[in-house]
């Protein structure tokens, strides 16, 4: 088939940053269903995936993913990122990219085996650690505006400046962001998130005026203000250096998040006092009923990672509180109970937490949570109490005193849990039955099955 054929895009562009990458994308003038068809029939077991309507092929073998595209060419509506395509040529394909760092071509035809297209100096940005449009950057980002996002996704991403041409277009044309579907926006706000330090994505977001549309509740904490010569810190700042210090240490998506939203009701819940200052009293409660609401707008999964969340969130100050008094089995059995197989990510969010100037304060809330983590381990070793069950169950109590569902049976409840977090009676059937028997004769109850 003798057709021009080129790799183009992230993986020429990441050959020369060194980086690996399993996604090859070929662009053929011509029809790329075609030339996959006929690069499939020379290889074993070939897995091949044809998309019609996008004019497109997925060949995948061995590890790799290689997509055959026929080279196109572009025009937008203004209501509408999808664009009105055309087959075009090698530069018709090159000037719709992008960033110049994604406009590298590598022929693959005899004539031009091997041979660099660089029609947009893509290598010296790569060089210059630049990010830029191929072409006029107010026309890239008004016809397709997530590339505005994808422009501070590989600034942060690549460790890259976006350059100032490109960057004042991105200001001058956020408003455009509101035709992209929240899905994704959120998927280029995860990679973000997910890169290795994600303060310095989140700062270009606010510095563009994108963060206050797609992320008003977190754009909101920026700011410091002042009463009568104090004043508190910026929660957007802090916030955004806990995501840097707990990206140090996991590559957990949620705990990212958490780390990201844990203060995000302070705006809320600021008030000034004449005589302590600044207070956020309550935060982390109205910050953990917030993030519902949050997922739901960011289109994020409404499940078990919604909960660890709210979880950690609303617990994100308890072990800090800790560190602050003495500590009693009690407490560090109130909150094994309630952060459960979570209480390491929450211990290591609230190490992420302290982000003081002071090397002395930050060097004793680090020995004071060493106590804290050793306490916890001699509390959950005696007491079993992570994920706790209750050694005693309602039915146990609706059979002992043959009664039905009712509001005693609650009070029974509640009254063992709390005694085995008290430390009064032990985490075990005996002492909780023992327990139960005198807690159902108080409520004038009468035993009528002994177990």
């Amino acid at each position: 088939m003798n057709v021009p054929a080129y790799v183009v895009g992230g993986y020429v562009r990441d050959i020369f940053l060194k980086r690996p990458s399993e996604d090859i994308d070929i662009v053929v003038v011509g029809s790329g269903i075609e030339m996959a068809n006929n690069v499939a029939k020379k290889l074993d077991d070939p897995k091949l995936s044809v998309f019609k309507n996008f004019g497109t092929a997925m060949l995948r073998c061995d590890n790799m993913e290689i997509e055959f595209v026929g080279a196109r060419k572009e025009s937008y509506r203004s209501d509408s990122r999808k664009p009105v395509v055309e087959n075009g040529t090698l530069e018709d394909d090159l000037n719709r990219r992008d960033f110049t760092i994604n406009a590298l071509a590598i022929g693959l035809n005899k004539n031009n085996f091997g041979k660099l297209i660089d029609s947009f100096n893509g290598i010296l940005d790569i060089e210059y650690k630049v990010i830029r449009t191929p072409l006029n950057p107010d026309t890239t980002f008004s016809d397709d505006p997530l590339r505005m996002l994808r422009a501070i996704r590989f600034a942060a991403q690549l460790n890259f400046e976006i350059d100032e041409k490109s960057f004042n277009a991105i200001c001058k044309n956020k408003e455009r962001i509101s035709i992209i579907s929240k899905e994704r926006i959120t998927d280029e706000l995860n990679k973000i998130i997910m890169t290795k330090k994600p303060s310095a994505g989140f700062k270009l977001l606010l510095d563009s005026g994108l963060l206050e549309i797609i992320f008003p509740q977190l754009a909101k904490l920026k700011g410091i203000e002042t009463v009568e010569g104090k004043k508190h810190k910026d929660n957007f700042y802090h916030s955004i250096q806990v995501l840097d210090n707990i990206s140090e240490k996991s590559d957990d998506l949620w705990l990212r998040w958490t780390a990201l939203v844990h203060d995000i009701a302070k705006p809320q819940t600021k008030k000034f006092d004449e005589k302590t200052g600044w207070t956020f009293h309550g935060h982390e409660v109205v910050g953990s009923r917030m993030v519902p609401q949050i997922f739901r707008e960011m289109k994020l999964p409404a499940n078990e990672k919604m909960k660890y969340v709210q979880k950690l969130v609303a617990l994100h100050l308890r072990p800090i509180a800790l560190t602050e008094e003495t500590i009693t089995d009690s407490a560090v059995r109130r909150l094994l109970f309630e952060a459960g197989n979570d209480i390491e990510d929450l211990l290591m969010l609230s190490v992420a937490d302290i982000t003081s100037k002071n090397p002395e304060k930050i060097k004793a809330y680090n020995k004071n949570f060493k106590l804290v983590k050793k306490k916890i381990k001699e509390v959950e070793e005696k007491d079993k109490l992570r994920n706790w069950q209750p050694p005693v169950t309602g039915n146990d109590i609706m059979k002992t005193f043959d009664i039905k569902p009712c509001y005693e049976v609650g009070v029974i409840k509640s009254a063992i849990r709390e005694a085995i977090l008290d430390g009064k009676i032990g985490n075990n059937h005996e002492e909780a039955y023992k327990f139960m028997l005198e807690k159902g004769k108080e409520l004038g109850l009468t035993v009528k099955n002994i177990s």
